[in-house]
């Protein structure tokens, strides 16, 4: 059983959510990204993910694009990422581990090769922004094969064929985008969302996130209440942006108690 799928059921008997924060590896800096990642499980969060730094991150508003800019000025680049997990295993073997970027990096490493070195470092889920599920079977397969959990997006505008085929291949969890637009867009709705996950759990077992615009403690408890798991990435990669680096850890862990315990009260 999966280190995903183990904190999900544990999370279920309990009757609470999971709370899954972001942030992009290499910001602010190299050498805070493993520290920043124990004090977020130190915070509450249950499921870590963390970005991959790439050059064109079409999906992600200009605060997470700035992010991939700083991490990308600072060196970081996939093996880089990958090295960052192993660190953060040393002191925790528990956490769930998702890196969620692009296939650029992935392609020029090799997906059989990545896969394998996903294994030895303790990742436990791949999210690959553009890869759609009808294009990944060769990911898919390579990923599958070394017990690496494939995760999918799915939108409001997904068509019930296209869940229908994320229902199949995805393992962990799926990840909803609760909105039309790109990463810490506002603009919520969350009757919107209300709407659209009984349509997802009607083909999908696993459990399901809502994640983009989530940006403050009163929705995340608001969307806790519909869903499985609340993501937050933009709201927390501002949080480095605009602390100085001595106090990144600090304001950080500030706000995903304060999301954690807003998120237990749902």
């Amino acid at each position: 059983m999966s280190r995903i799928q183990t904190t999900f059921d544990k999370l279920r008997q309990q009757g609470r959510r999971a709370l899954i924060p972001f942030i992009t590896a290499g910001d602010p800096s190299q050498q805070l990204t493993v520290p920043l990642l124990h004090g977020l499980v130190a915070a509450g969060a249950d499921v870590l993910e963390l970005g991959v730094p790439f050059s064109d991150p079409m999906a992600d508003g200009p605060t997470i694009q700035r992010a991939s800019e700083r991490a990308l000025k600072n060196g970081m680049s996939l093996r880089g990422v990958l090295g960052m997990v192993a660190e953060f295993r040393k002191q925790d073997t528990t956490t769930p581990v998702v890196l969620m970027g692009y296939g650029n990096p992935i392609e020029a490493m090799g997906w059989e090769v990545f896969a394998k070195r996903c294994v030895e470092v303790g990742v436990d889920g791949v999210l690959t922004v553009d890869f759609p599920p009808e294009e990944s079977h060769e990911a898919f397969e390579h990923l599958q094969t070394h017990g690496i959990d494939p995760i999918f997006l799915l939108a409001p505008t997904t068509n019930e064929a296209r869940i229908k085929l994320v229902a199949k291949l995805a393992r962990g969890y799926v990840y909803y985008v609760s909105l039309k637009g790109v990463t810490g867009a506002g603009n919520l709705d969350l009757d919107a969302i209300a709407q659209k996950i009984p349509q997802l759990r009607a083909h999908i077992k696993l459990p399901i996130g809502v994640g983009f615009g989530i940006r403050d403690a009163q929705t995340a408890k608001a969307v806790a209440a519909l869903c499985d798991g609340v993501v937050v990435g933009s709201r927390i990669v501002q949080e480095i942006e605009s602390s100085k680096q001595d106090q990144v850890l600090a304001h950080v862990g500030k706000l995903v108690k304060e999301l954690r315990v807003a998120i237990d009260q749902a």
